[in-house]
């Protein structure tokens, strides 16, 4: 369950070399991923669910790191979703990329024993699909599929540290955690999932009574 870089991580700064990241919640992505998952994306910024989160080791204890994800388009392709067939369907070209940015952990900076010590957790980062974002929210395009990836940066002390900057971070990636950006859920089965699995979906769920 322990990601690391492949190929090409060689020539990496020692003090991120040997870290490694695992994902929280592996099996619920997994089951996610089985059906085909789906993130909302609103106008005003809709964080994800499962949310993601990731158990580190490796690092200093006692250098500086930020942690940050981006998320990249998956293929060159908008979908859309075939209701009688329960699937998704290439419908043509992918829209022109929305502006790539990326999201700190609101803890970056701090020691790399502070980072080993709990689970990080991503839950601030919301998703949207409104391209004159001015809250720094990740901007998608709906009906696209993207690959979360997370990044270890080294906060390198040299003066001239930007000269390793290609030395100093190592990503990971994990294949269980894409998804299709949607403004509403398509597939039946992600909704029922995402209600029996968040707990902050008890208001959706039959029968509950409100806490």
């Amino acid at each position: 369950g322990w990601a690391g870089e492949g190929p090409g991580a060689g020539g990496k700064n020692r003090r991120v070399c040997h870290a490694a990241a695992r994902l929280e919640m592996g099996s619920l992505w997994e089951e996610f991923n089985r059906l085909g998952t789906e993130m909302i994306v609103t106008k005003a910024g809709r964080r994800m669910f499962p949310t993601f989160q990731v158990k580190l080791s490796g690092l200093d204890p006692l250098a500086d790191y930020v942690l940050l994800m981006d998320f990249i388009p998956l293929d060159d392709k908008r979908y859309r979703y075939a209701f009688h067939s329960s699937s998704w369907l290439a419908a043509g070209r992918a829209e022109p990329a929305a502006p790539g940015r990326v999201h700190f952990h609101p803890d970056s900076p701090a020691k790399g024993a502070q980072w080993m010590r709990q689970i990080v957790s991503f839950d601030k980062l919301k998703l949207t699909n409104n391209l004159l974002d001015d809250n720094g929210h990740i901007i998608l395009n709906s009906m696209h599929r993207y690959q979360p990836r997370f990044h270890v940066v080294f906060v390198d002390p040299r003066r001239d540290s930007e000269r390793f900057a290609h030395q100093n971070f190592k990503s990971f990636s994990f294949p269980e955690t894409q998804f299709m950006a949607v403004t509403a859920y398509q597939n039946h089965r992600i909704t029922q999932l995402k209600i029996a699995s968040n707990p902050f979906a008890k208001g959706f769920r039959d029968g509950d009574p409100e806490p």
